[in-house]
């Protein structure tokens, strides 16, 4: 196996990335440590990333609405594979859920995997990454509530267009790699990870993440390495050094991504959680089997387990159904 040295470094086409990690979540972290910091240019840049829901500004979960500042709350975070015919929304490829409590700075992190087998209303029993081809954003935040039986009150979609340079204006990230394996990019390109710490560029970090038929763990091993990205980019975001390539970084999140989430609410978000770390990150894995119905395949979750992460949410939210 080649060593670390190895790894290439090359420019690649702009074209749109498909079955890769979702995670920008660190852009709403990253608005934070740096309140006082963010220029005019940096703050409308971001700004341009607001794009509300049907609901309205409340989950229907919620009596009533909830301040960042004061209240837990939780992001759905999807990457979505987005396709270029106008009345095809795109499927989300990775769908995450993170809930934060203001109270102990924490938060738990949760993969729900693409193929899990859920009620999608008015559409059936199907798998969870069609919600969003059926209904966009909305229809997967309503199908999430169902399933987790908490509300959504935020989302982020990543359009992963700039992910790679995002990464790169942040100067790699850190991962650690589970066993050694190679894969290549949309360019057929090969890219060398070796067991242990290793440091990404853009290029290699989504190579990494989007890895699946290698790993003995499919999707689950998958979705492990995209929590790593998670957190080693909420590592970069926070550090003082980010703060010199705010306005690029801020351009490059303004086009690639959508949320309901304000930049006011960012920034009240940011002094509540200044300090934050990885270290106060739990991240959480559902279990279950492999099931093919009709010659299709789904992941079935374990009903146990499920009810064990529900549980967990909710009194992370302080939320009784």
């Amino acid at each position: 196996m080649q060593e670390n040295k190895f790894r290439h470094k090359r420019m690649i086409k702009k074209k749109r990335r498909k079955r890769i990690i979702l995670t920008l979540f660190f852009f709403l972290l990253f608005t934070i440590s740096i309140v006082s910091l963010i220029g005019y240019k940096s703050f409308s840049a971001i700004d341009n990333t607001y794009s509300g829901v049907e609901r309205g500004e409340k989950s229907k979960l919620r009596d009533e609405k909830i301040y960042v500042s004061d209240d837990p709350f939780s992001i759905l975070l999807l990457g979505v594979e987005d396709y270029s015919d106008k009345y095809d929304k795109g499927r989300t490829d990775t769908i995450m859920v993170a809930t934060l409590n203001p109270k102990d700075k924490t938060m738990n992190l949760v993969s729900l995997p693409r193929d899990t087998l859920v009620d999608i209303p008015d559409h059936g029993r199907d798998k969870i990454n069609h919600s969003y081809a059926y209904g966009g954003k909305d229809l997967t935040i309503e199908t999430v509530e169902n399933f987790l039986e908490i509300p959504i009150d935020y989302y982020v979609t990543v359009n992963f267009k700039g992910f790679k340079n995002i990464i790169d204006e942040l100067g790699g990230v850190t991962v650690d790699v589970p066993f050694d394996f190679y894969d290549i990019n949309k360019d057929r390109e090969k890219f060398y990870f070796t067991e242990g710490k290793q440091k990404l560029d853009g290029e290699e970090a989504l190579v990494y993440a989007r890895m699946r038929k290698k790993d003995p763990r499919g999707d689950f091993g998958r979705n492990e390495r995209q929590r790593q990205i998670v957190t080693g980019l909420l590592n970069k975001a926070l550090s003082p050094k980010t703060v010199l390539k705010i306005d690029n970084i801020a351009y490059q999140i303004g086009d690639n991504i959508e949320t309901n989430m304000k930049v006011k609410e960012g920034l009240a978000f940011a002094q509540k959680y200044k300090g934050f770390s990885k270290s106060a990150i739990n991240s959480k894995e559902f279990k279950g089997e492999d099931k093919y119905i009709d010659g299709i395949y789904y992941f079935i979750p374990d009903e146990e387990k499920t009810d064990e992460i529900i549980s967990d949410l909710q009194d992370h939210l302080n939320y009784t159904p």
